[in-house]
């Protein structure tokens, strides 16, 4: 009771302050544990609690794991991932034995400090928009390897605490068990666990869906912990198999409201276990581990995505920020180090308040990071080695005016490319996407591999004698860099910016877009324009209304006060009952008549108006004009004659 009433209030007052929950729920443990307010002692109980809370977050986070999504981003999860973990537990190894710890224990450090917090950097990422950002993918690419790293890094610490002579007295067999529980769990998991759901969901009894996917975790978490691995390895090899299946979606939103409860659990017994006296006393070894990870997991991340992925600087220097904690798998294994007696009660110490630390500081670092970033020199503009040389680039931008820069090749890229193409219009592509811009070359699309929100590029790629600019990117930072850089390099400029929140509108038109596309009011509009046309509104008068939604900036659909929108005036129209528009099939009546000759009025009540034939409307009725299946007859009439006109225009069917 204790734990959650001081939990609803900081965790409210996180998200006031743009703080993550978890970052809340761990100073929530700070205040009441044993060190802060001493509401709550070290009781077996919350233990308990805490153990279970992690088995079901680390549940959710395999269930989260789409194997699509690692196959999609297999360059940077396999070589920026493996390097990142392999180089930070070399690093942090090495450093350990230099001040004197045992290689065993150095190891063990390592491996705590390699993983980095998803919980923490996915809800940032995703509150600020940046997931699908070049960072962004680099940094969940890392993290999806981190977290499927975390089932060999569990086999490896109890080995570690063994030792040698662990491996002499039948570790070896140990550890094979242990393999082949694991292969075991994942193996029989993919023949078994797709097979049952369908026969459960068959029964359409929500609640014993429910109970089955919890059994699963629940037993795949008690086969690891029977043969020596944590009952959290196998709920987490249980959230992937079943994630794999095509119940997994319904099996997270089944588990998502038990998670927030016991993973709240868990980060608050965490927030406990931190020792304040202890962080007093060791202030500065403290903050020197803190510091230490913290810079020295961003140099790293950076050395892989700038050397190993060949991002830009820029990039390499946002991943590093974003991945410089320690996350909340580290405390699992921290658990099975100190139970096997490889961390030692101080240094486990040590340990516990640089990650408290590193999480509470991932926010803000995160935050300022957007800023900094912004210094960083591009200095893999229009890179030669991504599908052309900055000379090359120079060139064909020169050669090019009045043209269109598309920054981003995403689909709405793709789509906007092949529209200029097919109408003969100049444009260059800047993209930050190594494959995609390969992939792009051999269409003989002009792209190059640059980031587009930087002044150099921008200025090799032509913005000075562009017509249109256009940024088609995911990150809210990039796109108001990008706007305020290319207005300063071409005042007369038309920038247009596709942007997914309605909040960034305002500071982009400041800045000076000259066009804001908000995703989601786009699609609104396109369903209204559908909607609008199935009641035989005219074009034009359609047309007219959704010209001024955009150009009161969504005002209508933000729920804001305007005039120029009259939806109620649409309905006095009355033109739905009387139009209709039909296209001339090939074996009908109408084939090689003409209005006139049809006296289609006497026959059925309704008058072609008009003909239309390869985009011309044909008015005067003209003895000599015949009618052609693929022309559109324009009818007007009373409703039940237009659809016995209709039939005129129509191939006769079995039952005519």
């Amino acid at each position: 009771m204790i734990l959650v009433a001081f939990a609803i209030p900081t965790v409210a007052l996180a998200e006031r302050v743009k703080i993550p929950s978890v970052v809340a729920l761990l100073i929530t443990g700070v205040l009441i544990g044993p060190s802060g307010l001493g509401l709550i002692g070290q009781s077996e109980d919350v233990a308990a609690l805490a153990e279970l809370g992690v088995v079901l977050l680390l549940f959710e986070i395999g269930l989260e794991i789409s194997l699509a999504r690692v196959v999609r981003l297999r360059a940077i999860v396999l070589v920026g991932g493996l390097l990142q973990v392999a180089v930070t537990i070399a690093a942090t190894a090495g450093i350990g034995v230099m001040v004197g710890l045992p290689p065993a224990e150095s190891v063990a450090f390592g491996c705590l400090v390699a993983l980095s917090s998803t919980a923490i950097v996915l809800k940032l990422y995703r509150d600020r928009g940046e997931l699908d950002s070049p960072h962004g993918r680099v940094v969940l690419g890392i993290l999806l390897f981190q977290d499927l790293a975390v089932v060999p890094l569990m086999v490896l610490v109890p080995i570690l605490a063994g030792g040698s002579e662990a491996l002499r007295a039948g570790g070896v067999g140990r550890i094979a068990v242990s393999l082949l529980a694991v292969a075991g769990v994942v193996g029989v998991g993919r023949l078994v666990v797709p097979w049952v759901l369908e026969k459960v969901v068959r029964l359409r009894e929500r609640d014993l869906f429910t109970l089955t996917v919890a059994f699963f975790g629940l037993g795949a978490a008690f086969v690891t912990a029977s043969v020596g691995l944590s009952l959290a390895l196998g709920a987490f090899l249980a959230g992937i198999v079943i994630s794999e299946s095509e119940y997994g979606a319904q099996a997270v939103s089944d588990v998502l409201p038990f998670r927030a409860v016991f993973s709240g659990i868990f980060f608050t017994s965490v927030g406990m276990l931190l020792d304040l006296q202890f962080i007093a006393d060791q202030l500065v070894p403290v903050l020197a581990a803190s510091i230490g990870v913290v810079v020295g997991k961003a140099v790293i991340v950076a050395a892989v995505t700038r050397v190993a992925l060949r991002r830009s600087a820029s990039t390499g220097f946002l991943s590093g920020v974003g991945l410089a904690q320690i996350g909340e798998f580290s405390f699992v294994l921290a658990g099975v180090a100190a139970v096997s007696g490889l961390l030692p009660e101080p240094r486990y110490q040590v340990f516990l308040a640089a990650t408290v630390i590193s999480m509470l500081a991932a926010p803000f670092l995160i935050e300022r990071a957007a800023a900094l970033a912004s210094v960083v020199p591009s200095v893999a503009a229009l890179r030669g080695s991504e599908g052309g040389s900055a000379d090359g680039a120079s060139g064909v931008a020169n050669a090019l005016r009045d043209h269109t820069i598309i920054v981003g090749f995403g689909m709405s890229g793709h789509h906007l490319a092949r529209v200029l193409r097919a109408a003969h219009l100049p444009y260059i592509v800047l993209e930050m996407n190594g494959q995609t811009v390969r992939t792009a070359r051999q269409a003989l699309e002009p792209i190059y591999f640059a980031d587009g929100t930087r002044r150099d590029v921008l200025l090799h790629a032509g913005a000075k004698e562009a017509r249109v600019i256009v940024f088609n990117i995911s990150s809210p930072l990039d796109e108001r860099r990008g706007v305020t850089v290319a207005r300063e390099l071409n005042p007369s400029a038309q920038i247009v910016v596709r942007t997914r929140t309605v909040d960034a509108i305002g500071d982009l038109e400041r800045r000076g877009a000259t066009d804001v596309v908000v995703e989601e009011f786009e699609a609104a509009l396109e369903l209204f324009e559908r909607v609008l046309r199935h009641y035989r509104i005219p074009v034009n008068t359609i047309g007219a209304e959704l010209d001024a939604v955009r150009a009161e900036h969504y005002g209508v659909l933000r729920g804001l006060p305007k005039e120029t929108l009259r939806l109620d005036d649409l309905r006095y129209l009355g033109v739905h009952h009387a139009l209709e528009l039909v296209a001339i099939e090939e074996g009908a009546e109408a084939v090689g008549g003409n209005p006139t000759s049809l006296d289609l009025r006497s026959r059925t009540g309704a008058t072609v108006i008009a003909v239309i034939r390869e985009g011309k409307a044909h008015y005067t009725p003209d003895p000599l004009f015949s009618m052609l299946p693929g022309d559109t007859v324009v009818l007007v009439g009373p409703g039940p004659s237009l659809q016995l006109a209709a039939k005129v225009f129509r191939k006769p069917s079995a039952a005519d």
